[in-house]
């Protein structure tokens, strides 16, 4: 499969958001609370930056707390906004968050920091953080531990680059942070073999590819998936790892 530029594949996403709100998963609150006690003093406040169709949003409005979202694509917001109304969706950027300096005491970013400018983000993200509050970015991948997952994988990734190493982003330095702690936990997405490969579907690299392509991959997915046991009938458990970093503003 192709590898078109990063530009094509992060803007790709609102083709599909009424999909990835429908397919992509949640994310574990076991991660959110280990990434908000990151800041000093209590994080009420907190924004859920590049916050497509809502994932993130929904497990920071269930703690209670005054959520603030903020995502530049219309599709995407639009799914947020029926999904979490109670939230505040804004329009904008990592580089030009629309909120006031000091105005959060926690940035959370589901599935989207790789997106982004990182060094300009970083600036804007000190900028409207609080001294001592917490910048946490965090992933859900597969769990490749599991042999069939890791075969899984191998197959949808097709020759493409693996993901944007979560270890590489740990080692970014910011004068506005300090450096970046990691926390890995168990998570799970109750699947069928064709939500599955509906999930594969709202990847970018798979919107953005010619439809033969696509169509050609998401085949060999399903007949994985129908030669596997673990998988061929009804309903399974899709194993996860959220993996989430958090930096403490400076």
């Amino acid at each position: 499969m192709s590898d078109p530029t990063r530009g094509q594949r992060a803007s790709s996403f609102g083709t599909r958001a009424a999909e990835y709100a429908r397919h992509r998963p949640d994310y574990p609150r076991p991660a959110i609370e280990w990434g908000l006690s990151g800041a000093t003093g209590t994080a009420r406040r907190v924004l859920d930056l590049g916050a497509g169709t809502g994932k993130l949003t929904l497990g920071l409005t269930a703690l209670g707390l005054d959520v603030t979202a903020v995502e530049p694509d219309p599709e995407m917001r639009a799914e947020l906004e029926r999904a979490v109304p109670s939230a505040k969706s804004l329009a904008g950027q990592a580089e030009r968050i629309p909120l006031p300096d000091a105005a959060v005491d926690a940035v959370l970013v589901g599935q989207a920091f790789h997106w982004f400018d990182v060094p300009a983000a970083l600036t804007e993200i000190g900028r409207v953080l609080r001294p001592g509050g917490v910048c946490v970015p965090m992933w859900n991948y597969e769990d490749e531990s599991v042999p069939w997952v890791a075969g899984f994988t191998a197959l949808g990734r097709d020759g493409t680059r693996r993901p944007t190493s979560i270890e590489d982003v740990r080692k970014v330095t910011h004068p506005a942070f300090e450096p970046f702690e990691i926390g890995r936990f168990r998570h799970a997405q109750r699947r069928t073999a064709e939500s599955l490969v509906e999930t594969i579907a709202t990847y970018s690299k798979v919107i953005v590819a010619a439809p033969e392509e696509s169509a050609a991959l998401l085949g060999r997915l399903r007949r994985f998936l129908a030669g596997n046991p673990a998988t061929a009938d009804g309903e399974f458990d899709l194993p996860l790892v959220t993996t989430a970093l958090r930096a403490r503003r400076s």
